[in-house]
């Protein structure tokens, strides 16, 4: 009787807290979100702040550098259904020897659930929680997410749908919660991914789901009442997360939030895999790295100078207030195969080795912890072994 007391009374005090950024009270976004599934928040606890007395500014403070294992648990098909092996803790701790600290995992869900009552499947819950011991146990900082996972949300940023998806979320991460709530700060949950929104309304959308994700991980009690929590930008792209994202949800515990965005700029360089009618790929980036042998690969936007910009607005509107930015996804690779190879293979490399450790640098500076993605392309996942010991030392030469 005085656990179900504490949780209504968390309730309460969630319906009315005061928004952590802007100040206004978060009204618009009801307690719970009704819809189609059960219950899961089945055993609330009362607050326990063992072992999670960090706020959001002290916690990213000891990030040096992020790493992504990508393609992983998030695969659609399973964890190895997209070519990388099981994780397994000898990684993790590989993956510490090269100078990270910081783990993301991007992990799906809706798969592994029952789609009439969206029911986890214990089996994937306790995989899930497997991993995430691996890098708490080896003092990784570990960022758990819900990534894509089908589109459920990232394709329903609309009222039509907006009552449906936060029944889901609310769903999902009562049972996320409840599975992980005994690990201490060194857990981090994030509401989304890259969650799509170009305009205001799309935004006031997005809110309720983060809204959601936070009402619903502080209502299970125990440490969740203090665990450090990261909402998305729109896109998790800096410009629309400048211009449109100006409250954060509310939240009862006090400095326990940060917000995630990503930066792949120019696209041109960091991803495209094949020239387009709008534009070509580019091979070259940065001051010192164009090249004279391809000059109509040179990067022409995107480089140093709109680096320095972009931070610097998320500097100036969430950093500067002590909240906490996390680049959850960043990076550039060499395009030394396929049918697109650069004729000036050398200054190629050098130029992504640039944009690496520039980007990390200048990231770090503005107070944003960055998080590299990679699928197994740098680190080889079977062996622990480097494959890529340039892209590594270009990280770290950012990191220090």
């Amino acid at each position: 009787m005085k656990t179900r007391s504490w949780h209504v009374l968390t309730g309460i005090a969630i319906a009315a807290v005061m928004c952590a950024y802007c100040g206004k009270k978060n009204v618009s976004i009801p307690l719970k979100a009704r819809g189609l599934y059960p219950d899961y928040n089945t055993s609330p606890v009362p607050p326990d702040a063992t072992g999670m007395g960090s706020t959001a500014v002290q916690l990213a403070s000891r990030f040096s550098l992020g790493w992504n294992v990508g393609n992983t648990l998030e695969a659609i098909g399973g964890e190895t259904a997209w070519g990388n092996p099981l994780i397994s803790e000898s990684y993790i701790r590989f993956v510490k020897q090269q100078g990270f600290n910081a783990i993301r995992l991007p992990c799906s869900w809706d798969q592994h659930s029952d789609k009439a009552t969206a029911k986890i499947h214990d089996a994937w819950l306790n995989r899930v929680k497997e991993v995430v011991q691996y890098c708490v146990k080896n003092d990784m900082y570990v960022l758990l997410n819900i990534h894509w996972d089908g589109g459920w949300l990232d394709h329903n940023i609309n009222k039509a749908k907006q009552d449906s998806v936060n029944a889901k979320q609310k769903a999902f991460w009562e049972q996320i919660a409840t599975a992980m709530r005994d690990f201490d700060e060194h857990l981090l949950f994030a509401s989304a991914n890259e969650p799509p929104a170009d305009n205001a309304e799309q935004m006031e959308i997005l809110s309720s789901y983060h809204q959601t994700f936070v009402n619903t991980v502080r209502a299970t009690g125990g440490r969740n009442s203090y665990r450090v929590l990261v909402v998305q930008g729109p896109s998790t792209d800096i410009d629309k997360t400048n211009n449109l994202m100006n409250s954060l949800p509310g939240d009862v515990a006090k400095d326990r939030m940060m917000v995630e965005v990503h930066y792949y700029t120019p696209y041109q360089f960091c991803l495209m895999d094949g020239d387009a009618s709008w534009g070509k790929m580019f091979y070259y980036w940065g001051a010192g790295y164009h090249s004279t042998i391809e000059p109509d690969r040179n990067a022409s936007w995107g480089e140093e100078s709109d680096v320095n910009t972009s931070f610097g607005r998320m500097k100036t509107k969430f950093t500067d207030k002590q909240i906490p930015v996390i680049m959850g996804e960043y990076g550039a690779y060499r395009r030394n195969g396929g049918t697109n190879v650069p004729k000036d293979l050398n200054t190629h490399n050098n130029a992504v080795d640039h944009w690496l450790t520039y980007v990390t640098k200048q990231a770090i500076a503005n107070g944003i912890k960055p998080f590299f993605w990679d699928t197994g392309g740098a680190l080889d996942r079977r062996n622990n072994t480097v494959l890529d010991k340039q892209t590594i030392d270009a990280l770290m030469a950012g990191a220090k």
